[in-house]
């Protein structure tokens, strides 16, 4: 990975052309708390809380002090200045073209992977309800009502994603609520077995070892995907310089609150021997409590987490889309934006490869669900860790005197960037271990093989854009 350090002349595409800065500080909140819940809890865990017991909060804890430091370097890089794109436009800057544009293809991949596996999701858990519906049906009346509201405006976009989170996280905190009822009030049908000591009495706290529990932490990832979408609705926030810090700052409360808060409640109040993977661990903790409806309550909890991962893929395809075609790194016709400042092309063509996964309702096996999780989990992993390497390489900028300073610098500088780098490639590792996640690596080498090809393809017909002597792209300027 080398390219010669960034330097002033690094312009982005001008800010009139881009995109309507609709989403006020109450949306992107309530956006950021959102990703930090999803399927990846609400289903996840399950399979999670099987393999490690009790300890699988210790894991969720880890990685969600590694997010942070993440998403506080990518704090740092959207406030040194303002972006009119993606965060790839940070990648390009900092560790030249090639990179920026393998990024920008890979997280736009991630989501149209996560879209296809949110879809079925929510086909699902339609027929807990309405078990005659065909599966393909749900799934598809999902992607049209979701399609429309990406292509309304950003405005209605927000709107939708608020409402989701809102019920996401009030959903959250009564579970907590009424689990803590059941531990000190005893009321409920698991009143008498409840208990803080059953998060030790069940083959101790790691009763499958401390290697088993580690190797949970390449599923508690996938939870966690989609925090950095932040940095996708930097460019459409009202006052990025007050919601951004804010949002990422708040990050731990959330994790502490939706992950190991949630966790820890549900283990005490039902022993971690009684979950198992194919199910979700609230479901089952309810069920156990014996609340009425409360099977009928959580799958709605949970359909409204898989259509808000979904509505947010779409959101932020078509962005990545735009800022790869601004930069000559896609095709030119992703760059337009509709009357509303949407980019309408760009999301329909991943709504239309994301109806991929409509198709595939009748003949994707049980395991499709875990293989599209690890690549998805594969994808995240480098987004991040170009994150990590951009941000390292404009505090070395930064210390050098030739870029300004951040009105929003990360603790220890790009300490604890690496300490993210090398949690982020031992998970990788893990990955690789896995048998079953170990296919998201021969997928990534395949992807590997296309970008390359695709960026030879590209500058053999002049779109690639060439390095300039900061060894960064210059971004083209693109008409409406």
């Amino acid at each position: 990975m080398t390219s010669a350090a960034p330097d002033k002349g690094y312009e982005p595409a001008a800010p009139e052309e881009g995109y309507e800065r609709g989403l006020g500080s109450r949306q992107v909140q309530m956006i950021a708390i959102g990703g930090a819940i999803g399927v990846g809890l609400f289903m996840g865990a399950g399979a999670n809380i099987a393999k490690a017991g009790p300890s699988i909060i210790l894991m969720y804890a880890l990685a969600g002090v590694v997010i942070f430091f993440i998403m506080r370097a990518l704090g740092e890089l959207l406030l040194y200045r303002r972006s009119t794109g993606s965060f790839a436009e940070y990648i390009r800057e900092f560790l030249g073209p090639f990179f920026g544009y393998a990024t920008g293809w890979t997280y736009w991949l991630l989501w149209v992977v996560t879209g296809m596996a949110e879809l079925t999701a929510a086909a699902i858990y339609i027929n807990f309800w309405f078990p005659s519906i065909p599966q393909w049906v749900s799934a598809l009346v999902f992607l049209v009502l979701l399609f429309g509201v990406n292509l309304i405006s950003v405005k209605v976009f927000g709107e939708v994603e608020f409402w989701f989170s809102m019920v996401k996280v009030t959903a959250i905190i009564g579970m907590i609520v009424i689990g803590l009822g059941v531990l000190t009030l005893g009321f409920s049908d698991a009143g008498d077995t409840a208990a803080v000591s059953n998060l030790w009495s069940h083959g101790g706290f790691f009763p499958n070892g401390i290697g088993d529990s580690l190797m949970t932490l390449q599923g508690v990832m996938f939870a966690y995907i989609a925090v950095e979408l932040v940095g996708v609705t930097a460019s459409e926030s009202e006052d990025p310089e007050r919601t951004l810090p804010k949002a990422i700052n708040t990050l731990p409360w959330r994790i502490i609150i939706f992950y190991v808060g949630a966790l820890l409640v549900l283990l005490a109040v039902v022993k971690w021997t009684e979950f198992s993977a194919g199910e979700s661990p609230f479901v089952h903790g309810f069920s156990k409590i014996g609340i009425p409806f409360a099977a009928g309550i959580v799958n709605f909890v949970v359909l409204t987490a898989a259509l808000s991962s979904c509505n947010s893929g779409m959101y932020s395809t078509g962005r990545m889309l735009r800022d790869l075609a601004t930069s000559g790194e896609g095709p030119r016709i992703f760059a337009r934006l509709n009357i509303r400042k949407s980019p309408a092309i760009g999301i329909t063509f991943s709504v239309l490869l994301m109806g991929i996964g409509v198709v595939l309702n009748y003949v994707v096996p049980e395991k499709a669900f875990t293989y599209v999780t690890s690549v998805a989990t594969a994808a995240g992993i480098w987004s991040w860790l170009m994150i990590l390497f951009a941000h390292i390489r404009y505090r070395r900028a930064f210390r050098a005197g030739r870029l300004p300073a951040s009105s929003f610098p990360a603790p220890g500088g790009s300490f604890f960037s690496w300490v993210a780098v090398v949690f982020l490639l031992i998970v990788t590792c893990m990955v690789a271990y896995d048998k079953d996640a170990r296919v998201s690596l021969y997928v990534g080498a395949g992807w590997a093989v296309c970008l390359v090809i695709g960026w030879y393809v590209l500058k053999a017909r002049g779109g690639a854009q060439p390095l300039g002597a900061s060894g960064t792209a210059e971004p083209e300027r693109v008409s409406k």
